[in-house]
């Protein structure tokens, strides 16, 4: 029977603790691709560890693949490594190792456009500057940075569930992500101190975190709203200001 593999939520407990990754210097946000390369799902994997072995994010594995939440994966289910291609995943003939496969000649495909309407009142998830924009198709650019001083209050910026609070993906520093429906994720990076648990609900506004630099050069908010586990532009459907 196939054993369905519930990512983001109680299974990100694995190893989270030990295997962040600081970014020195403010280093970029990347994964690091590997084109031509795909794994394996095994019984027992997570998406969380087959990123983490792969030095790759979690959230850049999921859109690779095309992996919509909940973010499920199934032994026997091959993972690309690298973006584009066409169809996502697909199920492998045979478990086992991790298997090459042939380079995908077209051209990396751009993330779905998002419905035109959201179905939440987006509110800014802190105050400060904004000091980086989101860029469509570029790994390093997912989100928005917003610029401030450490403790200040980090806020969810719709209701939701918390399905991720913890320091192990790559490049974010102490994380949280909220699960707003099936279809909406806002992710909030280099907090100072968390202030929200898995599986805690919370309403807009409401302070889930404290803005730091965990990850990052100096103190700051790395915000995303994903759609179908695609980024999407914050600043298209949070409030001007």
């Amino acid at each position: 029977m196939r054993i369905v593999v519930l990512v983001l939520t109680a299974l990100l407990l694995v190893g989270c603790g030990s295997s962040r990754v600081v970014r020195e210097g403010g280093a970029a946000r990347t994964s690091t691709p590997k084109p031509g390369q795909s794994v394996v799902v095994q019984r027992g994997d997570t998406l969380y560890r087959i990123a983490s072995n792969n030095g790759i994010s979690v959230l850049d594995l999921a859109t690779w693949n095309s992996i919509p939440p909940p973010y499920t994966i199934y032994p026997g289910q091959r993972l690309r490594l690298y973006p584009g291609g066409r169809g996502g995943s697909v199920a492998a003939s045979s478990g086992g190792t991790r298997q090459p496969v042939q380079p995908t000649q077209s051209a990396p495909q751009p993330p779905a456009p998002p419905p035109a309407r959201s179905p939440f009142q987006w509110q800014w998830p802190t105050d400060g500057q904004l000091i980086a924009r989101y860029v469509a198709n570029e790994p390093t650019k997912q989100g928005i940075d917003i610029a401030g001083t450490g403790g200040q209050p980090v806020r969810a910026a719709a209701d939701g569930v918390v399905v991720y609070s913890g320091s192990g993906l790559v490049g974010y520093g102490e994380l949280i992500i909220v699960k707003h429906d099936e279809q909406w994720l806002s992710a909030y990076g280099h907090n100072r101190t968390r202030r929200v648990n898995e599986g805690e609900r919370v309403r807009a506004g409401q302070q889930i975190a404290e803005m730091g630099r965990s990850g990052a050069a100096r103190d700051m908010l790395h915000f995303e709203i994903r759609y179908n586990g695609k980024p999407v532009d914050p600043l298209s459907y949070l409030p001007a200001r």
